[in-house]
């Protein structure tokens, strides 16, 4: 089993692979010139998330400065996918996005890992996997996703969340660790915050 393998196996691996490391820098370098690009350079910045991503649709936007390890080269957004500020992708295998995703400001959606056995972390181990997470979801500010999880659509994850098991479709879930507060109802038809009232009529 070779070096890319044992990356998308769970397996663990010495991420300081020369090969590896060669082909991550390169990655790395294409992060950079996204993140020194001006706000009012958008096509720059739709080209640049289209080269360096492994799927990307169509009105997708991230504001700088973007984190990854892999500068995007495992991540999958959907269409229509917000990102706010310093979003942190450990991307060292796959990351996947639905459609109409937001995403809140200092958000971590990390797939890398290290063993907890000392002396493999002393020699730099570590292993990664997957991260799913449905379409029409909204992560809020500080969230932290940790490897492996799946989230289902439509899910409301409260600020300064952290993930660490599975959360199913249609749910608002928060705290640490995050658990799911209640399924969407009703009630998040008639108020869109608090006491504000859905006013559709004026809705465009």
């Amino acid at each position: 089993m070779n070096i890319y393998e044992k990356m998308h196996r769970g397996e663990i691996y010495d991420p300081n692979n020369k090969e590896l490391m060669k082909e991550q820098l390169g990655y790395l370098d294409r992060l950079y010139d996204y993140n020194h690009t001006r706000p009012s350079e958008l096509p720059k910045r739709e080209a640049l998330l289209r080269e360096m991503f492994a799927e990307i649709g169509e009105g997708c936007y991230i504001e700088p400065p973007l984190h990854t390890n892999f500068g995007g080269h495992h991540v999958h957004f959907g269409k229509n996918v917000y990102a706010n500020f310093n979003l942190t992708l450990v991307d060292d295998t796959h990351i996947y996005v639905g459609d109409h995703t937001l995403i809140g400001p200092n958000v971590t959606i990390a797939t890398a890992g290290h063993p907890i056995l000392p002396q493999l972390r002393e020699k730099g181990y570590q292993y990664n996997f997957p991260v799913h997470i449905g379409r029409n979801c909204w992560l809020g500010a500080g969230v932290i996703i940790v490897p492996g999880i799946t989230i289902g659509d439509n899910v409301v994850i409260g600020a300064g969340s952290v993930v660490t098991k599975d959360l199913p479709s249609d749910v608002v879930a928060v705290g640490n660790p995050c658990r799911v507060l209640r399924k969407i109802n009703e009630h998040d038809r008639e108020y869109y915050f608090k006491d504000r009232k859905i006013n559709y009529e004026e809705l465009p």
